[in-house]
């Protein structure tokens, strides 16, 4: 009798394995979403860049003395669109000329830098919160009160954004920097909110939530501990993405001048009163602007390499 042979067919193709999950170096243990996506920033030269580029803007609205012993205001006629910029003369008044009231622009940039980006931070963190909060209430508790405040959020969205802050800020004789903040959260919150509000409905139809609610966790527990955690990561993209077009938002209306006025120095008030002397002196008008430019542009590169760490679909 010929013994028995084990029939093995040719076809069939090996079993893959499933990638491990990426585990810590320092301790072996599996990387959260967190740790998993700071491994990857470091490693972006997107990042890098946009992270110096916005340490540098921020150094210069935090200490503006680190980088100019003048002042923003001191003004000389004698000064009038007479000296050229002096590129040979770093971080001196004369870098950059004089305006037509013989201030230095210069200084004027850099101190512009504090009012221009504290509106958009400012700006970005209560639209994030109160975003956050509506879209949090609407996407977890649903019903009613999910219909109510969608509809509420279609009524502002429907709004043209600039032509609403510019009808806002023009019922103000006086236009602080506060002011100019909060209008422009009065309008701003709406994408904010459908992103938390989608965010949030996803969250909620998980395992570990259910299992929060079957344990008895309170509902405030469940929001701030399992639900906002773990929807986080879309707002902080939208967030990071949006500050930019804040500064780019206040630097408009103050160019349509009903946005920050004389005599707080930012970076739109110098490009709104610079504009008539763009034939004399076209240098008084490109650098604020410029620096407008760089800032948005750091704020993007900023938040689309946060997007391509904490996006699953392109990790």
């Amino acid at each position: 009798m010929p013994e028995n042979t084990a029939v093995v067919n040719e076809t069939t193709e090996p079993v893959k394995a499933e990638a491990a999950p990426a585990k810590d170096a320092g301790t072996g243990k599996p990387r959260s979403l967190w740790s998993d996506a700071w491994h990857d920033l470091r490693r972006s030269p997107l990042f890098i860049t946009s992270a110096v580029l916005i340490l540098v803007l921020l150094s210069m609205a935090v200490f503006p003395s680190l980088w100019t012993d003048g002042s923003p205001t001191e003004a000389d006629l004698a000064n009038k669109y007479l000296k050229k910029p002096e590129w040979g003369a770093l971080f001196q008044p004369e870098w950059f000329g004089y305006d037509i009231q013989g201030r230095s622009v210069y200084n004027r940039v850099i101190y512009g830098a504090r009012a221009s980006i504290t509106v958009g931070v400012m700006v970005t963190l209560i639209v994030t919160f109160l975003g956050t909060v509506i879209g949090m209430l609407a996407g977890y508790f649903g019903g009613i009160l999910d219909t109510l405040l969608s509809r509420l959020t279609d009524i502002f969205f429907g709004i043209p954004f600039l032509l609403g802050a510019l009808v806002i800020l023009t019922a103000f004789e006086k236009r602080s920097v506060w002011v100019v903040i909060l209008a422009i959260s009065f309008l701003g919150w709406t994408s904010m909110a459908r992103v938390a509000r989608g965010a949030v409905i996803q969250v909620k139809q998980t395992d570990y939530i259910l299992a929060a609610k079957a344990l008895g966790a309170s509902t405030f527990r469940i929001l701030t501990r399992h639900v906002l955690p773990n929807a986080l990561a879309p707002i902080i993209v939208v967030a990071t993405t949006a500050l930019g077009g804040y500064i780019a938002t206040e630097a408009t209306l103050s160019f349509l001048g009903v946005g920050l006025q004389e005599p707080l120095v930012s970076w739109g008030v110098d490009v709104a009163g610079a504009f008539r002397s763009i034939r004399n002196a076209p240098y008084v008008l490109i650098m604020p602007s410029v620096l407008v430019s760089i800032t948005v542009l750091s704020f993007l590169m900023f938040g689309d390499a946060v997007r391509n760490a904490l996006d699953p679909k392109l990790r």
